[in-house]
């Protein structure tokens, strides 16, 4: 009689007289994750653990991370453009003032940062 394992298409291999179940992840496509991504997967494991595990199991969590990844930029991009006009940062300003035009890009991408951080990597 088979064991439900078996039923299910499982397999064993035996080591030192036991029979170990062959147990292996779904294949996953690999996809580039960047910085957001990584963020992303370090929240997972620390405060998302069942998440993480569902994602990794399953076969999916590549691919989610490759996802947040790609929305954190775009939303990224788009508020340090949205800034940028709101506060009048121009090429212009870049030309006659780079020092004055590179700190306040600064402070728009640590803002950008902070946002990105609270509405898509750490929710």
């Amino acid at each position: 009689m088979k064991s439900i394992f078996e039923q299910l298409g499982g397999t064993y291999h035996e080591e030192n007289g036991y029979l170990i179940p062959d147990l292996r992840l779904p294949a996953e496509e690999e996809q580039p994750i960047g910085t957001w991504g990584q963020r992303h997967l370090d929240y997972l494991k620390q405060y998302r653990k069942v998440t993480y595990t569902n994602l990794l199991t399953s076969g999916r969590l590549n691919a989610y991370l490759a996802d947040i990844d790609r929305q954190a930029q775009e939303r990224f991009e788009r508020l340090i453009e949205g800034m940028k006009q709101a506060q009048g940062i121009t090429e212009q300003l870049k030309e006659e003032n780079a020092l004055e035009w590179t700190g306040r890009l600064n402070n728009i991408r640590a803002c950008a940062r902070e946002i990105v951080n609270e509405e898509i990597i750490f929710a």
